[in-house]
């Protein structure tokens, strides 16, 4: 109709109860949340390259080299759990200040680690510190939205973070042409210097003085049985540690299987950034199609796709080893599939959080690193030069997820549920 005008929603209101510091917009918030997001996988993907230089300084030249990897992603999840309750109590900014200070000393433990135990131990402290950028990147984002618009920011945030993954590799290999492995860590540390100086200007306080809660062991027990004890966030966060576990057995391989066993080399990556970057992808279509169909939908057939996919193609493998032309789209699109799972079930994870969102975050945060490592790592030691191992588990792993989120939900799967909102 003439003269008639197309009605707008009104804005998202992401005002922080901090008089300090000017309102993030949204466009900061995403950035921000990426950018601590990318910290962690630029921190684990930037190392793979070097894996075989790592291990000839350290001679660790088996299976073992892929604990570089895997004693970081330990050292990540069991910090979290103290990182929840010290950010409800003292608040997000001072917490996420003190992580990364502590990050760039871990740092600089790993450059001066004079043999390969202390460097795994260094890893796994600078995993610690590293921790408290997922918790309070996740917290934050729950401070200031929830429901559809939660899943949606953590989709698009989801997107630019795997800019680290699809080009860490490369820059790691970069660094290898011109200089040693020991470089790597150097950029490693400019990064966390660069992410302090960032928050200390711009990052508000987000936790509002009244949603406080006392740090003590026993309110930290208390919070972390509360999160928990809701069915919804217990179910979906054991079917998220499943699924990352095929992820990080997937990330641990990954050098082993595509350089050496498929001869890619120098080529890997290359190889391994077009992995990220459909996951990239699949972050992008979630985020455009999540306030439509909702979170369970999109992640329930997700996870039943991704069995089918893993296990079709392990049955390839039993039978012949798949060339690379037939496993390497086969494993991308089992990780598009896994990039369609992961935001869904943060946000169905988050979302009965409410207060408790530092608490609930860290605890996702603690379980699923911590579980994904070790159920990564298990299938990651057991490679024999073939892709069996890795696609075994990997089917195996999003089946037991599948039956988790049949039982939290009662058998009722792809309904919307009432945790599933499209509120602010």
């Amino acid at each position: 109709m003439c003269g008639s005008r197309r009605k707008t929603s009104p804005p998202v209101s992401l005002a922080a109860p901090d008089p300090k510091r000017p309102t993030l917009g949204m466009a900061e918030l995403i950035a921000m949340t990426s950018a601590l997001m990318a910290l962690n996988a630029l921190t684990i993907d930037i190392m793979l390259p070097a894996l075989p230089e790592i291990g000839r300084a350290f001679d660790a030249l088996g299976n073992e080299r892929q604990l570089v990897i895997t004693s970081y992603v330990l050292g990540f999840g069991i910090a979290q759990l103290a990182y929840g309750p010290l950010a409800d109590a003292l608040g997000r900014r001072t917490v996420l200040l003190a992580s990364l200070g502590a990050y760039t000393l871990a740092t600089l433990l790993c450059l001066a680690a004079p043999d390969f135990s202390l460097m795994l131990a260094a890893r796994a402290l600078q995993g610690a510190a590293a921790a408290g950028t997922r918790v309070i990147a996740t917290a934050v984002v729950r401070d200031l939205v929830s429901g559809r618009k939660m899943a949606q920011i953590i989709s698009i945030a989801m997107t630019f973070f795997m800019a680290a993954p699809i080009l860490a590799p490369g820059l790691g290999q970069l660094i290898l042409f011109v200089a040693s492995w020991q470089w790597i860590f150097i950029a490693l540390l400019i990064s966390g210097v660069a992410l302090w100086v960032w928050m200390w200007v711009r990052l508000p306080e987000t936790l509002a003085p009244e949603n406080t809660i006392p740090f003590n062991v026993k309110s930290a027990a208390v919070n972390y049985w509360l999160a928990a004890s809701n069915r919804v966030t217990l179910g979906y966060m054991c079917a998220a540690t499943l699924i990352f576990g095929a992820l990080f057995a997937f990330i641990a391989t990954s050098e082993q299987i595509m350089a050496e066993l498929y001869g890619l080399e120098a080529w890997f990556a290359i190889a391994f950034a077009g992995v990220a970057i459909a996951l990239a992808l699949a972050n992008i279509l979630n985020a455009r199609i999540v306030g439509r169909y909702g979170m369970r939908r999109i992640s329930h057939i997700a996870i039943i796709a991704f069995i089918l996919i893993n296990g079709g193609h392990m049955i390839w493998a039993i039978i012949s080893e798949p060339p690379f032309w037939v496993f390497y789209p086969l494993l991308t699109l089992g990780m598009m599939l896994f990039g369609m799972m992961g935001a869904n079930f943060s946000a169905l994870i988050m979302e009965p959080a409410g207060k408790r969102a530092g608490t609930a975050s860290a605890l996702y945060g603690s379980v699923t690193a911590i579980g994904g490592a070790v159920l990564g790592s298990a299938i990651g030691l057991t490679f024999d030069n073939s892709v069996v191992p890795l696609l075994a588990g990997m089917a195996v792993l999003g089946l037991g997820g599948l039956i988790v989120v049949y039982i939290t939900e009662k058998g009722e799967l792809f309904e919307p549920g009432p945790a599933d909102p499209d509120t602010l």
